[in-house]
């Protein structure tokens, strides 16, 4: 075990080359307990890719990564379900697991859906699936939680209340959690730590560090920059009611 308890991952210069072309090459990046670190990019900028070698199913990588839990929750970006079949929520969270009932309600409970136990999937909208399969991701406790975009097919409002949901899932139960996004603007609130990716680890630190990065303002606009720095100015403090600043 590391001298550092509290790391779960950690991955040094790793990088996964399919036939003759490198998908991701030379990231480094770590994932504690109770941390949200996430992995932000364009499409194709290797964001999948690299939640895999962390997750271990990339098995022959460039560099090195050293896990220090088994207990892993995954939500991938895709799912294939037939959405035809009558299956029931409690039905789908013990497709390939064995769990308690308990567990299935504390899990249901922690993501704001045990009311949809008995519904069929089929009838869940985007926001209410995407819950589902953060609770049956969670079902088992676990310390290392990945998720690959799993705000899509979600309105902005419905965004929000995900990665509050994330945030608290991640005090809860004391787990890391590797987030893959889309968006730095919708996920700064909610995360640690940030690696921009466009093959490599362009640039990495806090939201606010990345965002005023000049790599990122190139992959993302001087516009997601500015969009940025109004959240910024709106959440670092509020104004009382005559006008005035007070910092949280």
């Amino acid at each position: 075990m590391t001298s550092n308890q509290n790391i779960l991952v950690k991955l040094n210069q790793a990088g996964f080359r399919l036939k003759d072309k490198w998908l991701v090459k030379g990231v480094s990046l770590q994932i504690k307990k109770g941390q949200i670190v996430t992995l932000i990019g364009p499409n194709g900028s290797g964001k999948s890719t690299t939640a895999k070698i962390a997750l271990g199913i990339y098995k022959k990588i460039d560099g090195e990564v050293e896990k220090y839990t088994n207990k892993v929750g995954y939500v991938p970006q895709k799912i294939s379900i037939d959405w035809t079949l009558p299956l029931r929520v409690k039905d789908f969270m013990v497709l390939t697991e064995n769990l308690k009932d308990e567990d299935i309600n504390e899990a249901l409970s922690l993501t704001g859906v045990i009311q949809l136990k008995n519904k069929n999937l089929g009838d869940l909208s985007g926001g209410e699936f995407q819950r589902v399969l953060i609770a049956r991701a969670i079902s088992k406790k676990p310390d290392l939680l990945v998720l690959d975009e799993p705000v899509q097919g979600v309105d902005f409002t419905g965004e929000i209340a995900l990665y509050k949901l994330i945030k608290k899932i991640t005090d809860e139960l004391n787990c890391g959690i590797l987030l893959i996004s889309h968006d730095l603007h919708t996920v700064m609130s909610a995360t640690d730590h940030v690696v921009c990716l466009n093959g490599h680890v362009c640039c990495s630190g806090s939201p606010m560090d990345v965002a005023k990065n000049n790599e990122y303002k190139a992959l993302f606009g001087e516009q997601a920059y500015q969009i940025l720095t109004r959240y910024e100015h709106r959440h670092d403090h509020v104004h009382t009611s005559k006008g005035e600043i007070k910092k949280n």
